[in-house]
């Protein structure tokens, strides 16, 4: 996981994020420095970042075989809508997630952001083991058009998303 942003984001934030991805896929995640950003994934006339560009930036740079999550505090897009809370390749080895748009102006409660922020990167990490939306209530994996959708998530995998990661863990371990 590499903090891609551009404010430092404390230790905080980070470290919750690196636990809710190691209790998601009982996995040891690692923090480490990003290599700066991706400067040509900024879109002057949107004042915002292409997540796109940001996605191909990561795995230029991100070591090979490794899946990287870029975690930020820059406005993401991608050309059909207006924001997104994060993109992710699907079956890929890449996602990013920003808190630009989870944090609300009028929200105090540091804690409901990361909460929001933790769910968000879960679920395009979920992404990038190749699974697709979920219509099951509460599933992390479920669509978020506005933060009010985040804050419905119960920030865990239902049954049949977590049975679907599990195949494919199993899968990934019999090909290696």
């Amino acid at each position: 996981m590499w903090w891609i942003g551009e404010r430092d984001p404390g230790e905080r934030v980070l470290e919750h994020v690196r636990v809710h991805l190691e209790r998601a896929f009982a996995l040891s995640v690692s923090l480490r420095p990003g290599p700066g950003r991706p400067v040509d994934a900024y879109d002057a006339r949107r004042k915002q970042w292409s997540s796109s560009r940001i996605l191909a930036w990561l795995v230029r740079e991100a070591p090979e075989e490794a899946r990287v999550l870029g975690v930020t505090d820059m406005d993401l897009f991608i050309p059909i809508l207006t924001y997104v809370f994060g993109e992710a390749q699907v079956g890929g080895r890449a996602a990013v997630v920003s808190t630009a748009r989870l944090a609300e102006p009028a929200l105090r409660d540091e804690r409901i952001v990361l909460e929001r922020l933790a769910k968000e990167s879960v679920h395009e990490m979920v992404h990038v083991l190749g699974l697709l939306h979920c219509d099951t209530p509460g599933c992390v994996m479920g669509r978020s058009a506005i933060v009010r959708d985040v804050d419905r998530k119960q920030g865990v995998l239902c049954r049949s998303c977590s049975d679907r990661i599990a195949r494919t863990r199993i899968a990934e371990r019999e090909t290696t």
